[in-house]
């Protein structure tokens, strides 16, 4: 997990390499390209490791609709205990964002996320699931982005069902979506989740306005639930099974389902 993995070791040598510097500023300005942001805004920076891309919010110069100010949540101490030291601009969170996301409904303007949202498909312990972590995240970012807000995401899926699991989850919490890689096909592919809460002024009215005239842009959509509802009794044994495969993905603990679940008791005199 990231926060074991980035010690006090591991973080100084992520600050301090060249390479990385270089690499985390190109993904944080294609992600403010893709945020489109017109004015100062206040952002979350998910993921902010020791603030390289809070540096970056704050360094934008007025004519390209900055400063904008930031807050950014991380679940490695000692990644913010270097920004910190670095005295970077912007409030900082001790957060696991596999847990949610902390913050008042409607609190900001716009996200980004550089490289955090692939540790997410990591199931930690037997009580956790990626499902789990990534719906309470998305949510939580849902709920926190203002009406007509946008989020970028830039991650690093392993495969394409770590692609599709993650978008999924997006959408499921209410996000319009589409997904842009950069370099396709190559040892340097980078992949933005572009997302956008409903309202606004949008042009296109969504993430179609969004990513307009972008080549390359899979725009992920919604699959209506065919089943009607009131199909299964309430109390029913698939009623009680299907809850229980709802808890599942949201990575709660679930008691295993037996030939007795559902089964109506007789009354006891």
């Amino acid at each position: 997990p990231p926060d074991l993995y980035y010690n006090d070791v591991e973080s100084r040598k992520y600050t301090t390499s060249s390479r990385i510097l270089s690499i985390q500023a190109e993904m944080t300005h294609r992600a403010l390209s893709l945020l489109s942001l017109t004015s100062p805004s206040l952002i979350l920076d998910v993921g902010c490791g020791s603030g390289l891309s809070g540096s970056i919010l704050s360094s934008i110069p007025p004519g390209e609709g900055g400063p904008h100010m930031w807050v950014g949540m991380d679940i490695s101490a000692s990644m913010l205990d270097i920004a910190l030291q670095r005295d970077v601009e912007g409030d900082l969170l001790l957060c696991d964002i596999g847990q949610g996301v902390p913050f008042r409904a409607a609190t900001f303007d716009a996200a980004i996320s550089i490289s955090a949202v692939q540790w997410l498909c990591n199931a930690e312990s037997s009580d956790t699931s990626p499902q789990g972590r990534l719906a309470r995240f998305f949510s939580g970012l849902y709920a926190s982005l203002k009406r007509g807000g946008r989020a970028v995401c830039q991650f690093y899926p392993k495969n394409e069902q770590q692609k599709s699991m993650v978008s999924a989850a997006a959408i499921k919490a209410g996000f319009g979506a589409g997904l842009l890689e950069d370099g396709a096909g190559t040892k340097n592919a980078k992949v933005y989740l572009v997302l956008t809460v409903g309202g606004g002024d949008l042009k296109g009215g969504g993430i179609e306005g969004v990513v307009e005239g972008m080549g390359g842009v899979d725009v992920v959509r919604r699959e209506k639930d065919e089943k009607k509802r009131g199909q299964e009794r309430k109390g029913s044994k698939a009623w009680i099974l299907e809850k229980k495969a709802k808890m599942e993905r949201k990575g709660k603990v679930v008691k295993p389902s037996s030939k007795y679940s559902g089964r109506r008791r007789r009354v006891q005199f």
